[in-house]
């Protein structure tokens, strides 16, 4: 499933297509800068989001081996809860 067959899901339960859109994208914004402000997300039944400290590291470019550093940055996490686990079984 992308993004479109997402909307096309929540335009059954929506009047129209172009408001699914708008929730869909509305949703994915409000998750986006609540993890930009390092804020933890719990959906109950579906799972959390939350961000983690990648360190910095020594890697090697895969053409010529030489080495480059690459630099400590944030990373999103997810986790997801259990029920949605057991619903995948």
């Amino acid at each position: 499933m992308n993004k479109g067959d997402l909307i096309n899901e929540v335009a059954q339960i929506v009047s129209t297509k172009k408001q699914a859109q708008e929730v869909v994208d509305g949703v994915f914004s409000a998750i986006t800068s609540a993890l930009k402000k390092n804020e933890p997300i719990q959906i109950a039944g579906f799972g959390s989001f939350k961000t983690a400290k990648r360190e910095a590291r020594t890697g090697r470019n895969p053409q010529t081996g030489a080495e480059i550093k690459i630099e400590a940055r944030m990373v999103p996490k997810f986790v997801p809860a259990k029920a949605l686990k057991d619903a995948v079984k």
